[in-house]
């Protein structure tokens, strides 16, 4: 018992002994400030290595290398021979005059970034001479060393900082380097550690000869943190793979924990493309392609109509508020008249009677928009009855940014009741002017994470935990609150949605996607895909959409891919998804003739017509 009281009270001491030396060091000893002004000391920044980024199996996505920076501390230059130092450096004399100037205004007794990122062999031979160019110094500093070439949506990039970043955050100064995107972005406090302190000693011609007094007053650096992530990189890559030469985004969940395992947009790029002294020229080559905008994560930025995968949903809520049961049957004759001389299509045959599973695996247009219509005029007016209907979408994480650790997002939509009041010009519409939103094709729009996470609702019976990127432990804070949001509908509810999911594989329109042994649920979607052109509305190839999670029991992997300009449901978004999953589950493809068919297609040609659907109705 001594023993462990003796323990706690030497933690504390020695605690507090720590915290009281770097109190005094750095708020009560004025020497600091001192040698800030003292002209015979050279003052630097030392920086950590920044943290390395992980994959869920502790695979190495993102290291460091070694990079050198040419610094200049204006009020110390001399006049120095510029041909030779661009030589040396590989800067044109215009560039070296604008970035001398462009240091003068920033302070003239600051160091400033003249060079960034030399070759370690023009480091090397510039250290030979640098006593020729009195002012200048080279400071060493780690730069990204990206070991995939692929993922640069979720891992981002990191650039210099510009005015605005040395403005908001005093922590920065120029030449330093920050998150651009992905988690560079979300996690730049944690990835880039914090920098300490060095003073060297200079003689009485500005020359560096050696640390003062022997480190004395130097500040070792505070480590980066290094992150793991929820991605599982080999899911990562073959799923773009299977996306080369198409445009859309596929997002894979694990269903019990919100992990996200895959977020994939095509078309994509290579991170290490914007890593270097080419970053730049690299990024606007990205940027001015405004045709594949592969800058464009339309994982989580583009915002698409779901199609029939909200049917599942719409017969939810329809359950929920009692409008139907699992009994309910519906005549179905290719469609139905829901209002004078307006017709509702659908693809079933003559005399097609269906109840809640067989209209699920059929996706039967006429049971779901009778479902709705119904759904609506259950309320004391059409207004009361979208309003209830927007709130169960939004339990299910429709219309809203999840919560998730990525820093960009769209909110979707779902149309409210005052929505329609001015789409309308007044109050005077009703259930049967909305009636597309029972198939999924009115005004709702969705992101594909938002219809991964809707998969995932439906693979944990009535609840999703918020997506994420960032695997936890244990001794780390998260950056998100990892709750579990439960949905407005009751969990008995599901059951009879899900079997009718099940044999959208086994037997409905889905059955491209069925691997042997595995017992999957889904739905796919066709989405119907319209511009305006010189005022007229025009439909142009439809979009491939397909959501789906497996096994049926205790489900492991949800997941939700679109297509652009993929025709229908089953032709690309089910087998890649398919595919994607038989990967995740199996680590392995029996599939071969698909996965070969998946790999090697292309959309080029459907994007390259003159009025391609994929540049004009992903809602940017």
């Amino acid at each position: 018992m001594i023993r462990i009281y003796l323990l706690k009270f030497l933690t504390i001491l020695i605690s507090s002994i720590f915290f009281i030396k770097l109190f005094s060091l750095q708020v009560l000893d004025k020497d600091y400030e001192k040698l800030s002004q003292n002209n015979a000391i050279l003052e630097i920044e030392d920086y950590p290595e920044r943290g390395f980024i992980f994959d869920r199996k502790n695979r190495v996505l993102v290291s460091n290398q070694p990079a050198y920076d040419v610094m200049i501390i204006p009020e110390n230059l001399s006049p120095f021979d510029t041909l030779s130092f661009c030589k040396l450096t590989g800067i044109n004399k215009k560039k070296l005059k604008l970035n001398l100037e462009s240091a003068r205004k920033y302070s003239k007794r600051l160091p400033s970034v003249v060079v960034n990122q030399i070759s370690k062999e023009s480091y090397a031979e510039l250290q030979e001479q640098m006593w020729k160019f009195q002012g200048f110094f080279v400071q060493k500093k780690s730069i990204r060393d990206y070991r995939v070439n692929f993922g640069a949506n979720v891992l981002g990039y990191v650039s210099e900082v510009n005015t605005e970043d040395l403005t908001k955050d005093s922590y920065y100064r120029q030449g330093d380097l920050i998150g651009r995107q992905g988690i560079e972005k979300s996690y730049e406090k944690e990835l880039r550690g914090k920098k300490g302190k060095k003073f060297l000693q200079k003689d009485r011609f500005n020359r560096i000869i050696g640390p003062y007094k022997n480190g004395k007053y130097d500040i070792e650096p505070s480590q980066a943190q290094n992150i793991n992530l929820t991605i599982d990189i080999e899911l990562q890559s073959y799923g773009e793979k299977l996306m080369k030469n198409k445009r859309g985004g596929i997002v894979a969940i694990e269903p019990e924990t919100g992990e996200v395992l895959a977020l994939i947009t095509a078309p994509s790029y290579d991170p290490n493309i914007l890593v270097g002294r080419k970053r730049s020229r690299n990024y606007k080559i990205l940027a001015n392609d405004t045709i594949s905008k592969p800058l464009f994560d339309r994982a989580l930025l583009a915002q698409y109509s779901p199609g029939s995968t909200l049917k599942p949903l719409n017969a939810l809520i329809a359950l929920q508020e009692k409008i139907i049961d699992n009994e309910t049957k519906y005549n179905c004759n290719k469609g139905f008249y829901y209002a004078k001389n307006a017709h509702m299509d659908c693809n079933c045959r003559y005399g097609t009677k269906n109840d809640l599973i067989s209209s699920i695996h059929r996706s039967c247009n006429t049971f779901f928009s009778r479902t709705y219509i119904n759904l609506i005029n259950n309320s004391n007016s059409a207004s009361k009855g979208v309003e209830k209907w927007k709130n169960y979408l939004e339990s299910f994480g429709f219309g809203n940014y999840l919560g998730y650790d990525l820093p960009i997002g769209r909110p979707g939509l779902i149309p409210n009741s005052e929505f329609y009041n001015v789409l309308y010009k007044g109050e005077n519409w009703s259930a049967t002017n909305i009636i597309s939103n029972g198939i999924g094709q009115g005004e709702v729009l969705a992101t594909p994470i938002q219809l991964a996470n809707y998969a995932c609702a439906l693979a944990n019976k009535g609840f999703y935990v918020t997506p994420h990127f960032v695997r936890t432990r244990k001794e780390e804070k998260t950056k998100i609150k990892l709750s579990k949001i439960n949905t407005k509908v009751e969990t008995d509810y599901f059951n009879n949605v899900i079997d009718g999911m099940h044999k959208v594989i086994e037997k409905g329109t889905a059955r491209i996607a069925k691997i042997k042994g595995l017992e999957m649920c889904g739905k796919t979607g066709t989405v119907e895909n319209f511009t305006i052109i010189n005022g007229n509305k025009t439909q142009l190839t439809d979009h491939s959409i397909f959501i789906a999670f497996a096994p049926k029991e205790n489900p492991k992997i949800a997941i939700a891919a679109f297509i652009e300009n993929g025709y229908w449901g089953s032709r690309w978004a089910a087998p890649i998804s398919s595919l994607m999953i038989e990967k995740y589950l199996y680590n392995s493809i029996d599939r071969r003739n698909l996965e070969k068919r998946m790999l090697n297609g292309s959309l080029e040609n459907e994007y390259n017509k003159p009025l391609s659907g994929a540049n004009f109705n992903i809602n940017e």
